[in-house]
């Protein structure tokens, strides 16, 4: 079970961070990922750390601004969300491939993650 945490309302410009807590499943060594879902729109990769060599990744629209991470000792992963903008406001949610079925190459698809959480919701305005 997958558990996020840290959404809310912020200006542009401003800061947020998202955490996700996990039970039953490690969060410490998988692929794990960030994804967002804006009203009608589809749910999209934001950022991912993909197994092997724990490389990050990120969606175009947030490279340099969000940064992701793990947090071993809590088994929790992380967003930092920076220099937020109006197009970042949507529901949050973590995603974690226990089976290994992300392909190489595809960490932001969501093709593979098999456990998600319930969502955090972000609104910057």
């Amino acid at each position: 079970q997958l558990v996020e945490f840290g959404g809310g309302s912020e200006q542009p410009g401003g800061s947020l961070r998202l955490s996700c807590s996990a039970s039953g499943v490690s969060l410490i060594s998988d692929c794990v990922a960030w994804f967002r879902q804006a009203p009608g729109k589809e749910r999209e990769g934001v950022a991912v750390i993909a197994t092997p060599g724990d490389r990050s990744n990120y969606a175009d629209s947030v490279k340099g601004r969000f940064t992701i991470s793990r947090d071993r000792t809590k088994n929790t992963l992380l967003l930092q969300l920076n220099s937020l903008r109006p197009e970042d406001t949507g529901m949050y949610y973590c995603a974690h491939d226990s089976l290994g079925r992300v392909r190489y190459g595809a960490e932001l698809a969501r093709t593979g993650y098999n456990i998600w959480g319930q969502g955090t919701q972000v609104t910057v305005s």
